[in-house]
């Protein structure tokens, strides 16, 4: 094994030469040393309470993003139930092609002369009892997500538009007059 050639002056200032002085560099030949001589520092006792307290901060973080996004997959399953419900001629409900029947499904639906799919954890499963199973994973795969969204997009607006076509206007109402006030202590009474 051969020894790498020493450092010129230039290089042991760049601290991008490895074994360059440094912070960095000191601290882990020190753990070096430390390590080949058989002495393994013991850790300051605040130390580890301090990486206890910030680990268990991190995981309360964690627990509350978990907690969260189950909340908003919850909400996702429950919506796509009802379209589900919505269209029940187009809906069905088929096991994903890298899934067993146990693991994750997938709903698709034909909207706007197109087939759209979502994928549907196994516990939401149950929100769709209505919607007919096939065993077997369909052929037809989904369109990319950012073309599903942009054709759900289109027509979420086309409905919209039919909808404010189709919809006579609400008649105008005149509006209700304000209740009279009653009159202050020496004041004369309004006309009615």
């Amino acid at each position: 094994m051969s020894t790498p050639p020493p450092l010129t002056p230039s290089q042991e200032k760049d601290p991008r030469v490895s074994g360059a002085p440094g912070p960095l560099g000191r601290t882990a030949a020190a753990l070096c040393r430390a390590l080949r001589s058989g002495r393994v520092p013991r850790p300051d006792r605040h130390d580890l309470d301090d990486c206890r307290r910030e680990r268990d901060r991190w995981q309360r973080h964690a627990d509350s993003y978990e907690r969260e996004l189950t909340r908003v997959r919850l909400d996702h399953a429950h919506l796509l139930a009802w379209l589900a419900a919505l269209h029940p001629a187009s809906a069905v409900l088929t096991p994903d092609s890298e899934a067993g029947p146990d693991g994750v499904h997938r709903l698709r639906i034909e909207a706007g002369g197109r087939q759209l799919s979502w994928r549907l954890h196994p516990t939401d499963l149950p929100l769709f009892v209505h919607t007919p199973y096939a065993p077997h994973p369909l052929a037809a795969d989904s369109p990319p997500a950012t073309e599903q969204a942009a054709h759900l997009r289109r027509h979420t607006r086309l409905l919209a538009l039919e909808g404010m076509l189709l919809t006579r206007p609400a008649e105008a109402r005149p509006l209700a007059r304000p209740p009279a006030r009653p009159p202050r202590p020496g004041e004369k009474a309004p006309p009615p």
